[in-house]
């Protein structure tokens, strides 16, 4: 079955001409409208625009003339990036029937490529949440168990992987967006380093978090999908002038003497028994293929959650004041006067996760607090910055969970602090600019998905991808599929 194989499987398929892109793209677009009533993973699907693409690439493939990797490649994005001609929406209501007149540069890099684009994500709303629950649209279920959550704030594209949905997806991690329902859907998920992929075109939650990232199948679509998206882009000014490696190249290197650091400040209490023991086995799983481990030290980890939730509202306090009513997305009829029309236009677009982030942020940020929160917080992000280089210094990457838990029930996690509990592990590694990845490492006696959070130096995705690799070689979790019936 075509949408069972991975994106370099797929690409095979092109090259010896055993499969085309319109085959695949109607084998996808068929798997959607059969299944995606039960996971809910898209929001918009252009069916008609995958057939015209995936017809250009069978032109393609027919004059012996294919794009790369990518080329006919059915893809999902999530629907936080700007698409010429497609709604985006951020899963907000304040931007329904907002329709771009340009596409974000990841989405224009991945078209360059030759990917069809079946449509566009479920998510977190502007990207705040970590189950998908504060979608304005529907929650987005977990294909390994559809009573729980697939992670968030890229719920959406997590899923579409694991249901195959899509050969692969983009989302985005501002702290954890893209590793944690990465670990809860069993499949690959990338953040690479800030300044590694272009922001331009993605809509912003908290600007110096941000990062555009994929979710694969396994590590080398993984690999496949960052060489596509990745390098300096003019647009965006926090995008670095850093050469891009081959990344698929390097994957076949392995660990050996590779340094391995285990962070003690990870394990800890309130970490579930199941997903200790799952990455206790990953890592001796590195050591038996030749990495030598070794203990290391992050003090100020514990720090990190509560600067976090004071850094990333604050910026989304700023970010967020452009949806006003005036220019584009919801405007709330009736108003009185302009201020009304604001706080109408916003007390019906907005949900309930937005509002309190907004709040909590201009609060950090008003005259008299600045200093004690937002200043406080960012000087806490450079002691864990500086944590991170200390043990770089010692170790070549490092292990820890991806999450405390495996997926939760919807529903389950009602308080804010308990949901925001649940990025502990993640949202250090976005104040610190490094990149991360989860890769499956198991799973719970209730079948499902456990992650192994992988942290690297800072634009070393290859020694990441590398370290992912060898792991996944050296196991079978990624051969295991959720029990989905048409």
């Amino acid at each position: 079955m075509l949408t069972g194989l991975t994106v370099h499987e797929l690409a095979e398929r092109f090259k010896v001409g055993d499969a085309t892109p319109t085959q695949a793209a109607r084998a996808y677009l068929d798997r959607i409208a059969a299944l995606d009533p039960k996971v809910k993973a898209y929001l918009t699907v252009t069916g008609d625009a995958a057939l015209a693409g995936a017809a250009e690439a069978d032109a393609r493939f027919k004059s012996g003339t294919p794009r790369g990797p990518l080329d006919g490649i059915p893809l999902g994005v999530k629907d936080v990036f700007c698409t010429r001609g497609v709604r985006t929406t951020c899963g907000s209501k304040i931007l329904d029937g907002f329709v771009p007149p340009y596409d974000a540069t990841v989405v224009a890099r991945l078209v360059q490529a030759g990917a069809v684009i079946l449509g566009k994500l479920n998510m977190d709303e502007f990207a705040m949440g970590s189950s998908t629950e504060n979608s304005a649209y529907f929650t987005t279920r977990n294909p390994w168990d559809l009573s729980r959550v697939p992670g968030g704030s890229s719920g959406g594209s997590a899923a579409a992987v694991s249901a195959d949905l899509a050969a692969a997806t983009l989302g985005t991690d501002t702290g954890g967006s893209i590793r944690q329902p990465a670990a809860f859907c069993g499949n690959v998920g990338l953040k690479p380093t800030y300044g590694r992929v272009s922001r331009f075109g993605l809509v912003a939650f908290a600007s110096s978090l941000d990062q555009v990232g994929p979710f694969a199948k396994d590590v080398l679509d993984a690999a496949l999908m960052l060489q596509a998206i990745a390098g300096h882009d003019p647009l965006d000014s926090t995008s670095a002038t850093i050469p891009v490696p081959d990344y698929a190249a390097g994957l076949s290197r392995g660990v050996q003497s590779l340094r391995v650091g285990i962070p003690s400040e990870y394990f800890i209490e309130g970490l579930d028994a199941e997903v200790e023991a799952a990455v206790r086995a990953a890592i001796e799983t590195l050591k038996g293929l030749g990495a030598k481990t070794e203990s290391v030290s992050l003090p100020h980890t514990e720090y990190g959650l509560a600067a976090y939730y004071l850094i990333a509202p604050a910026e989304c306090s700023s970010n967020l004041a452009r949806y006003d009513g005036v220019k584009y997305g919801l405007r709330a009829p009736g108003a009185r006067d302009l201020l009304d029309m604001y706080n109408r236009t916003r007390g019906a677009g907005f949900g309930a996760e937005v509002k309190r982030r907004v709040m909590l942020g201009t609060y950090a940020l008003s005259a008299g607090y600045h200093e004690a929160y937002y200043g406080k917080a960012q000087r806490v992000r450079t002691l864990i910055q500086r944590d991170f280089q200390k043990a770089f210094e010692r170790v070549d990457v490092i292990v820890t969970p991806t999450t405390p838990s495996a997926a939760f029930r919807m529903g389950e996690k009602e308080d804010p602090l308990s949901m925001y509990l649940n990025d502990v592990f993640a949202v250090p590694v976005n104040l610190a600019g490094l990149p991360g990845l989860s890769v499956p490492a198991g799973f719970t006696k209730a079948g499902l998905p456990i992650g192994l959070q992988l942290i690297g130096k800072a634009f070393d995705e290859a020694t990441l991808l590398r370290t992912a690799k060898a792991y996944e070689t050296a196991t079978t979790w990624r051969e295991r599929k959720p029990e989905l019936a048409a």
